[in-house]
């Protein structure tokens, strides 16, 4: 499939938001497998924000596998309660802004987002399986490697955990435009990124893609005997 060079114009990137947030409307009021669940969802430029409250953790994934199977939907982010419990956030890299207030924002540089101070090129400060959601916003783009990152990543969520990705797409003019960006990303670099050859820490896609300017990942860590993904899984998104 040949995306188009640059996102859609705002007003139909608008519409097309409010159009997912009628059809998950729709999902959760009549599809069996998530009826009742105590959850809403919100869309900015294809991105579902999910809020609410589920009983089990089964329950959020269901949700967040039947809205990435929407079309146009480009990530499923939640701050969903699980069992009267808020997922505890990384923002890495967050800077001046946070993708929600409640996370934890993690950099180098005291700005004013930051809740912890730490380079995110190194080690992170935080015990292991200690956190739910991880986002990584624009900021593999800036990293020369960005394996140890995304190992660190792996290490601190928790087996249901989720690492959320945004980077420029590299055929997109801001991914060369920005003289700080030393890396260049496709999905197929997510795709790399899920199963690296001679690493034990691989990751389950729960959804990627490209709006046509910026690419977009969810990833689930493998371990403690989650079965990684298969061919069928992979060809969802990945040539």
């Amino acid at each position: 499939m040949t995306i188009a060079q640059g996102p859609p114009a705002p007003e139909r990137l608008r519409l097309r938001d409010r159009f997912l947030e009628r059809a998950v409307r729709d999902l959760l009021k009549h599809d069996a497998r998530v009826r009742g669940l105590d959850v809403e969802a919100r869309f900015a430029g294809g991105v579902a924000h999910l809020t609410g409250e589920v009983d089990q953790p089964e329950q959020l994934d269901a949700v967040r596998e039947l809205v990435g199977q929407l079309h146009g939907v480009f990530g499923v982010w939640d701050r969903v309660r699980v069992a009267g419990r808020a997922p505890v956030v990384l923002d890495l890299g967050s800077g001046g802004t946070k993708q929600y207030p409640s996370n934890i924002g993690v950099d180098r540089w005291n700005a004013g987002a930051v809740d912890v101070l730490a380079d995110v090129s190194r080690p992170l400060p935080f015990a292991d399986a200690c956190v739910d959601r991880v986002f990584v916003v624009h900021v593999l783009e800036h990293l020369i490697d960005f394996l140890p990152l995304v190992d660190e990543c792996h290490r601190v969520l928790r087996p249901n955990g989720v690492l959320h990705v945004i980077s420029p797409w590299w055929r997109y003019v801001n991914a060369v435009a920005d003289p700080t960006h030393v890396r260049l990303l496709d999905v197929q670099t997510i795709k790399g990124i899920c199963a690296r050859p001679g690493s034990d820490r691989h990751w389950y896609p729960l959804h990627a893609g490209c709006d046509g300017a910026t690419i977009f990942a969810d990833l689930r860590p493998v371990r403690d005997g989650r079965e990684r993904a298969d061919q069928v899984q992979l060809a969802r998104f990945f040539d």
